[in-house]
């Protein structure tokens, strides 16, 4: 049986991180420094949750995975391929589902908290 004292705070205290570039057949500028905090993955690692953050740059995305997002610094725009875009900042709360392809850019900087579903 689960209690409160198995609810779990979302941080990057205390939680090993994952520092990489992403992969360059998929970089489109700059040198996107990305820190990854995963702070939960479900046995059947279909489930995730966690903190990630990226430096300045630029970079194709094709989401197998549903997520929901939460931006906690900076911002990006995300940018699909008919052309169209959508600048995200601290605050805002979205959510990009399966099938997505385009480009994430990171002007400055990005911080966010994420929670993934393997669709």
């Amino acid at each position: 049986m689960k209690t409160v004292d198995d609810i779990a705070s979302v941080k990057t205290e205390g939680v090993t991180s994952e520092t990489y570039l992403p992969d360059p057949s998929k970089l489109i500028s700059g040198q996107p420094t990305q820190t990854l905090w995963n702070n939960f993955s479900s046995p059947d690692n279909k489930f995730h949750v966690g903190i990630w953050d990226s430096q300045a740059g630029e970079w194709a995305v094709n989401y197998s995975e549903q997520e929901f997002c939460l931006i906690l610094e900076g911002e990006s725009v995300i940018h699909d391929e008919q052309g169209g875009q959508r600048s995200v900042k601290a605050g805002d709360q979205f959510y990009i589902p399966a099938g997505f392809k385009g480009r994430w850019e990171v002007p400055e900087y990005c911080k966010k908290i994420y929670v993934i579903y393997e669709a």
